[in-house]
């Protein structure tokens, strides 16, 4: 495995390179100063759905761009969707049932890819502001929960908020906020600060994706809207088929992260 210098300081089409070479792995400080996403997969017919889902769930699902039926490159990534990610998810009628490390045996011409802005972009922010990205510092995955919130459903698509979380020192909130507020494209600032209770959350040493972080005396767990909540919504609403990135496994997209950020 690289050290985190090396990975930090790789251009995204090396980082895809390493990916699709076999390489599977949490991208968090993966290619610093560019942007990454999540990913969702649908065929066209149940594309529309998730459009007006995103449209009206921004926070939780931040669109950076739709790629056309079929497409597997566009302006955001000069590379291939089906291969430049560490690991992929394939849910059918809801169910997840392989998570393949390239999406090449399932692709079809009538498929849509949506690229999703992801909170790791902005983590190089929260760093260089001096907050501690502590999934980061542990070498671990980000902790991800479904939350009791429910996000506003479109058509057949509905299902629950989910939100990452990372520990904040509870005097760095305010900045940790103010930081990520201006990166609205990718989720912006969080969604809820302190008490895990008040979203549902029973315990935070259990996430329901990726992986638990110490939470320090004087910190306080911070949660933001996570693009895994497409998948959330894929598990209750059950389309046929539906394929998306391993949460956590994200693509390194070409933007810079600076592209997203707001004056």
């Amino acid at each position: 495995m690289d050290d985190a210098t090396t990975r930090g300081s790789l251009t995204p089409h090396e980082a895809r390179r390493r990916f699709r070479a076999g390489l599977v792995t949490p991208t968090a400080g993966w290619s610093r100063g560019w942007a990454q996403a999540n990913l969702l997969v649908l065929p066209r017919e149940e594309a529309y759905d998730f459009l007006v889902f995103a449209q009206r769930n921004p926070r939780a699902c931040p669109l950076l761009e739709v790629l056309e039926p079929g497409a597997v490159a566009g302006a955001l990534l000069d590379g291939d969707v089906r291969t430049d990610l560490p690991a992929y998810r394939v849910f059918r009628d809801g169910e997840l049932v392989e998570e393949p490390t390239d999406l090449l045996g399932w692709w079809r011409d009538d498929l849509v890819s949506f690229l999703i802005g992801c909170s790791f972009t902005f983590e190089d922010a929260l760093q260089v502001a001096g907050i501690e990205v502590r999934h980061q510092s542990e070498g671990v995955n980000v902790p991800m929960y479904r939350t009791t919130r429910r996000c506003r459903p479109a058509g057949a698509l509905s299902g629950p908020l989910v939100v990452s979380m990372r520990p904040v020192p509870a005097d760095r909130v305010a900045d940790a906020v103010r930081v990520t507020g201006r990166y609205p494209g990718v989720h912006g600032a969080p969604v809820h600060v302190g008490d895990p209770a008040a979203l549902g959350i029973t315990d935070l040493d259990r996430p329901d994706y990726g992986d638990a972080v110490t939470v320090r005396p004087g910190e306080v767990p911070v949660f933001w809207a996570c693009g895994v909540t497409p998948q959330a919504a894929v598990v209750e609403s059950r389309p046929g088929l539906a394929l998306t990135h391993a949460p956590g496994h994200m693509l390194v997209t070409d933007a810079r992260d600076t592209d997203l950020l707001l004056a």
